[in-house]
């Protein structure tokens, strides 16, 4: 364990997030973890079960005095969304996170941090294993697979949890207490391509984009991020419009959840090459015009490779370059109700073309259950009309703000009396479970918070230290200001 980690306060939290770190826990894959977690419980002699989809609860009697109170459900994710540097050697179904202290912040070392939502499962791990917070009767719920899917919060059973009150600490900004999110839904099309011989004497290329910061797909869309997989298609469009390419395949992008940083397309040129080189620098310079505020460090590189085999058919070439092109990316509608608030987004997470064979990934996101259906039918009909077959999938429900909530009272009376401002009661744009968790409990009552985590889902993740500071008092109070049954 990193001392450095060990040492920070409050030391309680920074030792079970160094736990958990150490533990690989990909998305889909969380065998290790949920083990782990299963393990803690019991070491604790508390009561631990793992429900029939993996999800982890570990139940806590109340402290002395507070048995009257109500039962409040601590609820985070145990998966994290897995992330590197193009140059960082890492292998995260075996490696524990390798973490650092910067200043006030804590980072990883070329891959995400997992702070989303390590922080939280660290927070009520503490919660858990010590004795000086009191707190009421308490249900600590670990759930899987948040960020590919959210099956964890889906799969679990309406009546295993007994709470009436539910803490989400899984947001990413201290000073907002989040009463609202956005749902989602994944659009992925499929096809087929007729591969041809390239042209002999065409001269093979590989294009490649880069640096580019990524992000949260939900929380970031509105920053005006380079989106790889849509640079990349500007750039091929405008070599097509100079002479003859021959297109071999496309890697671009990664996770849907994560705003697409690289691509790499390798292509040839049998026709006007001088012209279409002319016409890729000029698309070069108009797009770092464009990012040079938001992407300082983007890197797009041209050079010469040797290709063999096979490349797409004219055809097929023309119809992907203009469905992608025609693909909404980015945000969509921002809400007419809260202010600033994102309403709809599409994020176009990864293109890979190779060998006969088209995958496109959106994930679009939405407050408004009609107008996140609107934009993945949009989607959809551009991507038929290209001849793609398209599936939907992965629907999830937003969480539907209640400004009268018995719990957001309590916790706006207690942050102002803490730290003399008053919160900024939001909703955001993230995907988090609570819309799902309140399916299945309609009646529990439901608020989340978190501490500040900037560029989740990439490699610059990182958690403030005095912020988790400020976090870990403003849960403590809470713990101990839940009003009586």
């Amino acid at each position: 364990m990193d001392m450095d980690i060990q040492n920070l306060e409050p030391k309680s939290v920074w030792k079970y997030f160094a736990k958990l770190n150490a533990v690989p826990r990909p998305s889909k894959k969380e065998e290790r973890v949920i083990a782990f977690m299963m393990d803690f419980g019991k070491a604790l002699g508390l009561e631990t079960i793992k429900d029939s989809v993996g999800n982890v609860i570990i139940r806590k009697p109340a402290t002395p005095g507070m048995e009257n109170r109500k039962t409040v459900v601590l609820q985070s994710h145990l998966d994290m969304v897995h992330q590197k540097n193009n140059d960082t050697d890492f292998n995260f179904d075996e490696q524990g996170i390798e973490m650092y202290v910067d200043g006030d912040w804590v980072k990883a070392k070329g891959t995400t941090l997992g702070a989303d939502n390590g922080m939280g499962v660290a927070a009520i791990m503490a919660i858990l294993a010590g004795d000086q917070v009191p707190h009421p009767p308490l249900e600590a719920l670990f759930t899987i697979d948040e960020e590919t899917g959210m099956t964890g919060a889906k799969g679990l059973q309406g009546d295993l949890l007994k709470g009436s009150i539910l803490l989400n600490l899984d947001t990413e900004e201290d000073d907002e207490i989040d009463i609202g999110c956005a749902g989602g839904i994944d659009v992925t099309a499929t096809g087929k391509y007729t591969e041809v011989d390239l042209p002999s004497g065409a001269q093979g290329y590989q294009l490649l984009v880069n640096g580019l910061q990524g992000g949260h797909s939900g929380m970031d869309i509105h920053r005006g991020l380079g989106n790889a997989n849509k640079i990349m298609n500007r750039l091929l469009l405008a070599a097509t419009g100079e002479g003859s390419i021959h297109l071999c395949e496309i890697d671009g992008g990664g996770l849907r959840n994560a705003i697409p940083r690289e691509s790499v397309a390798r292509f040839a040129i049998s026709e006007g090459e001088v012209k279409v080189l002319a016409g890729i620098e000029e698309m070069i310079v108009n797009i770092g015009n464009e990012l040079r505020v938001t992407e300082p460090k983007l890197n797009i590189a041209l050079s010469k490779q040797n290709l063999t085999g096979k490349c797409m058919k004219r055809e097929d070439q023309g119809r992907l370059l203009r469905a992608v092109q025609g693909l909404h990316n980015g945000v969509f509608a921002m809400s007419t109700t809260i202010d600033d608030l994102v309403e709809t987004s599409n994020n176009l997470a990864r293109v890979e073309v190779q060998n006969g064979n088209i995958k496109i990934s959106c994930l679009t996101r939405s407050s408004v259950e009609s107008g996140k259906m609107n934009l993945a039918s949009q989607l959809s009909s551009v991507l038929e009309l290209a001849g793609y077959e398209v599936r939907l999938s992965g629907d999830y429900p937003g969480w539907t703000p209640d400004p009268d909530s018995e719990i957001l009272k309590v916790l706006v009376k207690e942050y102002k009396k803490l730290f003399q401002a008053s919160p900024e009661v939001v909703a955001c744009h993230a995907g988090l479970e609570c819309g799902i968790l309140g399916s299945h409990y309609p009646e529990m009552d439901m608020i989340s918070f978190g501490p500040n985590i900037k560029g989740a889902h990439s490699p610059d993740e990182r958690v403030q230290i005095s912020s988790v500071q400020k976090f870990w008092k403003f849960l403590k109070t809470i713990l101990s200001e839940i009003p009586e049954a």
